[in-house]
Protein backbone atom coordinates (compact mmCIF):
# COMPACT_ATOMS: atom_id res chain seq x y z
CA UNK A 1 0.00 0.00 0.00
CA UNK A 2 1.33 3.41 -1.00
CA UNK A 3 1.10 6.24 1.52
CA UNK A 4 1.64 9.57 -0.11
CA UNK A 5 2.31 12.57 2.13
CA UNK A 6 0.29 15.56 0.95
CA UNK A 7 1.30 19.07 1.84
CA UNK A 8 -1.23 21.81 2.37
CA UNK A 9 -1.05 24.32 -0.49
CA UNK A 10 -0.87 27.23 1.97
CA UNK A 11 2.27 25.72 3.53
CA UNK A 12 4.17 25.43 0.24
CA UNK A 13 6.76 28.01 -0.81
CA UNK A 14 6.06 30.01 -3.97
CA UNK A 15 8.86 28.06 -5.68
CA UNK A 16 7.07 24.69 -5.20
CA UNK A 17 4.94 22.91 -7.80
CA UNK A 18 1.51 21.25 -7.62
CA UNK A 19 -0.07 18.74 -9.96
CA UNK A 20 -3.47 19.03 -11.62
CA UNK A 21 -5.03 16.51 -9.24
CA UNK A 22 -4.16 18.68 -6.24
CA UNK A 23 -5.38 21.85 -7.98
CA UNK A 24 -8.78 20.20 -8.38
CA UNK A 25 -9.11 18.04 -5.25
CA UNK A 26 -8.00 20.81 -2.88
CA UNK A 27 -10.15 23.32 -4.80
CA UNK A 28 -7.13 25.54 -5.33
CA UNK A 29 -8.69 26.24 -8.71
CA UNK A 30 -12.43 25.58 -8.35
CA UNK A 31 -12.71 24.32 -11.93
CA UNK A 32 -12.72 21.02 -13.77
CA UNK A 33 -9.56 19.72 -15.43
CA UNK A 34 -11.02 20.53 -18.85
CA UNK A 35 -11.73 24.11 -17.77
CA UNK A 36 -8.23 24.55 -16.34
CA UNK A 37 -6.68 23.36 -19.62
CA UNK A 38 -9.03 25.61 -21.62
CA UNK A 39 -8.02 28.55 -19.41
CA UNK A 40 -4.32 27.70 -19.89
CA UNK A 41 -4.83 27.65 -23.65
CA UNK A 42 -6.65 31.00 -23.47
CA UNK A 43 -3.96 32.61 -21.31
CA UNK A 44 -6.31 32.90 -18.30
CA UNK A 45 -4.45 30.40 -16.08
CA UNK A 46 -0.69 29.91 -15.58
CA UNK A 47 1.12 27.61 -17.98
CA UNK A 48 2.27 24.35 -16.38
CA UNK A 49 5.86 23.14 -16.45
CA UNK A 50 6.89 19.70 -17.69
CA UNK A 51 9.00 18.34 -14.81
CA UNK A 52 9.62 14.98 -16.50
CA UNK A 53 8.16 12.80 -19.23
CA UNK A 54 4.94 12.09 -17.34
CA UNK A 55 4.84 14.88 -14.78
CA UNK A 56 3.30 18.28 -15.47
CA UNK A 57 2.86 20.74 -12.61
CA UNK A 58 2.06 24.36 -11.86
CA UNK A 59 4.27 26.82 -9.99
CA UNK A 60 2.67 27.65 -6.64
CA UNK A 61 3.60 31.35 -6.81
CA UNK A 62 1.98 31.77 -10.22
CA UNK A 63 -1.14 29.93 -9.06
CA UNK A 64 -1.34 32.21 -6.02
CA UNK A 65 -1.12 35.24 -8.32
CA UNK A 66 -3.96 33.74 -10.38
CA UNK A 67 -6.00 33.15 -7.21
CA UNK A 68 -5.73 36.84 -6.31
CA UNK A 69 -7.00 37.80 -9.75
CA UNK A 70 -9.68 35.08 -9.66
CA UNK A 71 -11.05 36.30 -6.33
CA UNK A 72 -11.39 39.78 -7.81
CA UNK A 73 -13.18 38.39 -10.89
CA UNK A 74 -15.25 35.71 -9.15
CA UNK A 75 -18.35 37.88 -9.13
CA UNK A 76 -18.01 38.14 -12.90
CA UNK A 77 -18.43 34.40 -13.52
CA UNK A 78 -15.43 32.61 -12.03
CA UNK A 79 -14.19 29.61 -13.99
CA UNK A 80 -16.87 29.70 -16.67
CA UNK A 81 -17.80 26.03 -16.17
Amino acid sequence: MSHQLRTNFDDLPDSAYVRLKQLISDRIAPCSAATIWRMVKGGEFPEPVKLSGNITAWNVGLVRDWQSTFINRQAEGGCHE
